[in-house]
């Protein structure tokens, strides 16, 4: 395990934090090592994916921390335009279709973004 990702119970952000369709970024350091995760909110639900692209390992959202496309419907990777479903991650069109993201457990408690 990277030893920045966070441990289950932590604290990510309010819920109301995420628009609905939405997400937003999460960046972890611990010494050298970096954690870069996001969460994705859709129909009340969350969804976290660690931040890296399952073609070229490079983080998904572009410099404004966009994640998802205009309509809101899919995820959208700036490098390569790869196109991944916000429910479980799979790649549907691009440089790695069929694959998918890595899952990062996330859930709500009282209003709150945690890591499961």
């Amino acid at each position: 395990m990277n030893p920045a990702q966070p441990g289950p119970g932590a604290r990510l952000c309010a819920l109301d934090e995420i628009a609905d369709p939405g997400a937003k970024g999460f960046v972890f350091r611990d010494g050298e090592a970096l954690f870069l995760g996001f969460v994705v909110r859709v129909d009340g639900a969350v969804h976290g994916y660690v931040d890296r692209c399952p073609h070229a390992g490079f983080p998904l959202a572009n410099l404004d921390g966009r994640y998802l496309t205009r309509e809101g419907d899919l995820i959208l990777c700036a490098a390569h335009g790869a196109l991944f479903r916000r429910g479980d991650g799979v790649c549907l069109s691009g440089p790695c279709a069929g694959r998918a993201l890595i899952p990062w457990p996330v859930r709500t408690m009282d209003g709150t973004v945690v890591t499961a």
